[in-house]
């Protein structure tokens, strides 16, 4: 069971927050509320504190009994500073309802009251739940500020349509159902416990000691998935080929599709979930040197290439029979589609993500993406998108992949 930390904002759709508190407790989830000031016109904190069994903090020098403690944990021997020990405590952080002007002061990094505060000082999974006038929510400072939260990895459950809080007015800007946001904070820690390694960047295969051969891969993509699947509780294991990017603690950095594979082969027999999204090189020089080699008399240079292991399909041939591999696959115009799906039959693969590298919006380097899930059952389209919202929708694949493994 998951340590929720909610807040609520002054919207009338507080009163859903109470819903929502109440499902949570009820599947046996150890809740904690925050309100911001103006929440309390709506819903008064000895309602949630009822619920939840703990005290409800306001103001950000509120004496917190519990000491940031979540019903069911021992309180620390000290105490702390409340937000900033609710924050490292949950294991999601809600907000439900979320108003315009929070979000604008989320997307703006304000902390000016104890819920903006534990925002910006919170690690966990940030869920949003958003509800206003339909007016407000279509406003494009609005709408960029949603989408600003978007692209630092905050989960977004948007409104519903239907009768708003005034008087005969009906539109998008409704609070989200309470189970439905419950689901979403809940889908944050679909991968507790579960061991995923992750493979990113590509190889560079030395020619001499300057030069190499290889290619445009930067990592973001395996990144992105490494820092999702973290955020959803696995214990991740990132190998990074030449990644110019920021890495998680731990990382295991490597140069050549031969450093790779040595460490792929090291850390597979521990993992659940394998995600391939490394560019290995497919080819290294015969004969590399230790010195640069000299312009002589720019006649020209001959390399003799020879092929590199295949790591992917080397791991394959001994995984276990609960090990889930994930391949990635770069195509370039058409026929794509069918040369990933015989990659995911040869290789014998759960599935394999297609991403078509002719479209320069999406090719290597890029901030977006925009694939295609190719599994045994069919082909699921991901919209184009930041990096991080397709590492979202190809880990909630892969929580079903193993779902469906589990019950079949």
């Amino acid at each position: 069971m998951a340590r929720l930390l909610i807040g609520v904002s002054g919207g009338i759709a507080a009163y859903k927050a109470v819903e929502l508190v109440r499902l949570a407790t009820k599947a046996g989830h150890s809740v904690r509320v925050i309100q911001t000031p103006a929440s309390l016109h709506f819903v008064g904190r000895a309602t949630f504190e009822g619920i939840t069994g703990a005290p409800v903090l306001v103001e950000e020098f509120d004496p917190d009994p519990a000491r940031g403690a979540f019903p069911g944990d021992p309180a620390p021997d000290h105490d702390p500073i409340s937000h900033l020990e609710l924050v490292a405590r949950c294991d999601a952080f809600v907000i439900a309802p979320a108003t315009a002007n929070t979000l604008a002061k989320l997307a703006g990094g304000h902390a000016d009251n104890l819920l903006t505060s534990a925002a910006l000082a919170c690690t966990a999974p940030l869920v949003i739940a958003p509800a206003m006038n339909n007016h407000m929510w279509d406003h494009p400072a609005t709408r960029g500020n949603v989408e600003t939260l978007r692209l630092r990895g905050a989960t977004i459950v948007p409104p519903g349509t239907g009768p708003l809080a005034s008087k005969g007015e009906w539109g998008e800007g409704r609070l989200a159902e309470p189970s439905e946001i419950l689901a979403a904070a809940v889908g944050t820690r679909s991968l507790d416990g579960v061991r995923v390694l992750v493979t990113a960047g590509g190889t560079r295969e030395p020619i001499d000691s300057v030069r190499y051969v290889g290619n445009r891969s930067s990592g973001r993509m395996g990144v992105a998935l490494a820092k999702e699947a973290a955020a959803r509780g696995a214990d991740v294991t990132l190998i990074a080929a030449n990644v110019a990017l920021d890495t998680p603690p731990g990382t295991i950095s490597v140069t050549t599709a031969a450093e790779l594979e040595a460490a792929a082969n090291e850390a597979f027999p521990q993992c659940d979930v394998l995600l391939m999204a490394a560019a290995v090189a497919d080819f290294r020089p015969a004969a590399a040197v230790d010195e640069k080699i000299g312009k002589g008399g720019r006649d020209g240079l001959a390399l003799e290439l020879e092929p590199t292991a295949d790591v992917l399909a080397g791991l394959s041939s001994s995984r276990r029979p609960d090990q889930l591999l994930v391949g990635f696959a770069a195509e370039h115009g058409p026929g794509g589609h069918e040369r990933a799906r015989g990659k995911l039959e040869r290789k014998g693969l759960d599935a394999v993500v297609l991403n078509d590298i002719s479209d320069p919006a999406i090719g290597f380097d890029s901030e977006d993406n925009e694939v295609v899930i190719i599994t045994a059952a069919g082909e699921q389209p991901v919209p184009r998108g930041s990096k991080h919202a397709v590492a979202a929708a190809i880990l909630d694949r892969v929580t079903d992949l193993r779902s469906e493994r589990a019950n079949a």
